[in-house]
């Protein structure tokens, strides 16, 4: 993403300044405003690909509007400037004097769970716990006091990136990596395994066995998930809430804080990990908090430090501060920053100036790759990866191309593509749309090698960083594009699951609702020319074939399809052709197990498309109740024109609501459709 966010941003301060709150309770204020005055409209727009008139209008209502929120997220953190784009959202706030009062303020939504709470504890390798920063003597002190720690660092450990680069020179010869699957989420991601295949000793604790990282670990540890643990969590407005086990532990599972004072104790440092449960582990975090504190800092719930295990189990959310002592903190967790008091030296907050860095040229032919998330899936899939509802919208890895970058490449819909660069190289499902910018193109980051061949995409990104934090640019990386040569391509629903698969590109989905899994899906292609019989063959084998098979062949359509069936049920279904498979994925998916006894019926199985008693669902747009886009366009048809009657209607919408900007999407194409319609009729 280019610096556009960022310059919007500082463009917002030339609209409205609250001058008193300015004086009283800022610092750095006439150097950031100067920076900012250097950035006029056409210039902002230009930036963030917008036209002019609408950044002037978008400045008119900030400056006429007292109560603005900016919501904010990875487009703005995940970049080598965020630090930067960060700061500009924060000076607008504080030139306004926007902050601190209902309705108005900062308001970063972060992609982790309990992001928050990892900061309280220091989780990150340059800050202490408790919000004590590592380079304050001070702060240093306070911490290896309440430890009674006999040594304490003194200087910022390496960051992500930084400590793969290290790993692969062979200067650290031991890691533990916990809960994070580094192999798959950092980016040069190959990088990052050879890395780790270099080092002597790697440790991982997982819920998972089977993982990308976990391939490498020479110590595999089997730790407690989310909700077979105790604990507490942090939300965005600072509240701290107990989480509560509600499933028991399997097997020789440990929650994480068990392993760590375990591995301790053999260490040496019995008395530093004594902790008999959570609650002496929350008691110790709430005592550090306040020690020496009396209002300094803005993180203070000594008011709960020696909490019993049984207050600890009935503990309430609550907002922090809470400090045991009177101070100047506002009681009970009220609001900050309304009135100043900001935790600096000085107690005003420092506006910084910003200067923009200039984006790297792109090459002729080259796009800007921008790697996310979508609806349906957590990060790389290790736990979502496993119920095939969670698949039923979107089953594999995809890369969305603007329809001009498309033509120029000679990529069509639903081909398949390469990704590559330097780094090396990912095999994507094209998926042509006006979704994203010429020169732009769009790819998930969550599939890994236990899902797909060849379609890590953070293999691609640079591992460029923001010299403040350290976080990688995951949403700009250069990469070159071109269609992929397939002589055949593949579908198929398996009732057993691949144990090796030969081809340049797979990807497997778990078919089933909840946590029954009754089969997989299989999209493949081959680059060499087979006889698709073999082909056939060769996946049916592999998946475990039933006693009786069918097949068909129309070598002028270059077409192919197979089943086979055990005891009168299906248990595999291959379908081949030259261009991408054009079978109805919902209604295949669910084929699997289907009692067929008549060959007339298993004949018509290998039309590929469901009997016309029979209607498609289409693609699945809701994953709730299953409800696919084309039941939503027949009762947009109806006359059904509103997301919420397709909710009534369908139930789709209707629970999680994820799915309804999707749902809008095609009801506004349907309503488009039938306008051009009406105009040829008029027309004619």
């Amino acid at each position: 993403m280019p610096a556009g966010a960022e310059l919007l941003s500082r463009g917002r301060l030339a609209g409205r300044l609250d001058e008193a709150y300015l004086a009283r309770h800022t610092n750095g204020a006439e150097a950031a405003l100067a920076a900012a005055s250097a950035c006029d409209i056409a210039t902002v727009a230009a930036a963030a690909g917008l036209a002019a008139a609408d950044v002037g209008r978008f400045y008119e209502l900030f400056a006429r509007t007292e109560k603005v929120v900016t919501v904010y997220s990875q487009g703005v953190n995940q970049s080598v400037c965020g630090t930067d784009k960060v700061n500009a959202i924060l000076n607008v706030h504080l030139a306004t004097g926007r902050i601190g009062r209902p309705g108005m303020g900062p308001f970063s939504v972060t992609g982790q769970p309990n992001a928050m709470g990892g900061r309280e504890v220091g989780g990150m390798a340059n800050m202490l716990a408790a919000h004590m920063d590592l380079d304050n003597p001070a702060h240093r002190d306070i911490v290896q006091a309440v430890w009674a720690a006999p040594r304490l660092a003194a200087r910022p450990g390496l960051k992500a990136v930084d400590l793969f680069e290290a790993i692969h020179a062979g200067r650290i010869k031991a890691v533990w990596i916990m809960g994070t699957n580094p192999v798959d989420s950092l980016p040069n991601a190959d990088r990052v395994a050879e890395a780790l295949s270099r080092c002597p000793f790697v440790v991982v604790s997982d819920v998972i066995r089977a993982t990308d990282t976990a391939r490498h670990a020479h110590v595999l540890l089997p730790a407690a998930a989310w909700g077979e643990k105790e604990g507490t969590v942090t939300n965005s407005e600072r509240r701290i809430s107990r989480q509560r086990a509600f499933l028991p532990l399997p097997g020789e599972a440990r929650p994480d804080w068990a392993i760590l004072s375990a591995v301790a104790r053999r260490m040496g440092h019995a008395a530093g990990f004594a902790y008999d449960g959570p609650a002496a582990i929350f008691s110790e975090h709430a005592r550090l908090s306040g020690t020496g504190n009396h209002g300094s800092r803005d993180f203070d719930i000594s008011a709960h430090a020696g909490i019993s295990a049984e207050a600890y189990d009935a503990l309430a959310p609550f907002l922090w501060p809470q400090p045991a002592e009177t101070t100047s903190l506002p009681a009970q967790g009220g609001r900050l920053f309304a009135n100043g008091g900001f935790f600096t030296s000085d107690g005003r907050a420092r506006l910084v100036a910003v200067t923009p860095p200039v984006p790297a040229v792109v090459g002729a032919g080259s796009l800007v790759l921008n790697t996310g998330r979508i609806r349906d899936q957590w990060h790389t899939m290790t736990r979502t990866g496993r119920t095939g509802r969670l698949f039923a919208h979107i089953a594999e890895p995809f890369a969305e191309i603007h329809p001009d970058d498309a033509q120029a490449r000679g990529i069509a819909a639903a081909d398949l593509v390469v990704l590559d660069n330097a780094q090396g190289e990912a095999v994507l499902r094209a998926v042509v749309t006006d979704r994203v910018r010429p020169g732009e193109v769009f790819a998930p980051m969550h599939w890994t090698g236990q899902f797909s061949a060849r379609s890590r995409i953070d293999v691609l990104v640079s591992a460029a960083t923001d010299p403040q934090s350290g976080q990688p640019g995951l949403k700009r990386s250069i990469v070159g594009l071109r269609r992929l040569e397939a002589r055949w391509y593949g579908f198929a629903v398996l009732a057993g699951v691949p144990a090796h698969l030969p081809f340049a590109y797979w990807a497997v989905a778990p078919l089933g609702t909840g946590r029954r899994v009754d089969g997989q899906r299989l999209e493949f292609a081959a680059l060499e020319d087979a006889e698709p019989e073999a082909l056939a063959a060769e996946v049916l084998q592999r998946c475990g074939h039933g006693t009786e098979s069918l097949s068909f062949q129309s070598r002028g359509d270059g077409l192919y399809r197979a089943m086979a069936f055990l005891d009168g049920r299906l248990v595999g279904a291959v379908f081949l052709a030259r261009q991408p498979v054009a079978v109805s994925r919902s209604w295949a998916s669910g084929l699997m197990g289907l009692a067929v006894p008549m060959p007339a019926t298993r004949w018509n199985l290998l039309a590929g498309r469901p009997a016309a008693d029979q209607p498609d669902k289409g693609a699945i747009v809701c994953s709730c109740f299953q409800v696919g886009a084309n039941e939503i366009g027949a009762a947009a048809v109806a006359g059904v024109t509103t997301v919420a009657g397709i909710g009534a209607r369908l139930g789709a919408g209707s629970n999680c609501g994820s799915c309804r900007s999707e749902i809008a999407r095609l009801i506004a194409n349907v309503m488009e459709l039938q306008e051009e319609a009406s105009h040829v009729a008029r027309s004619a």
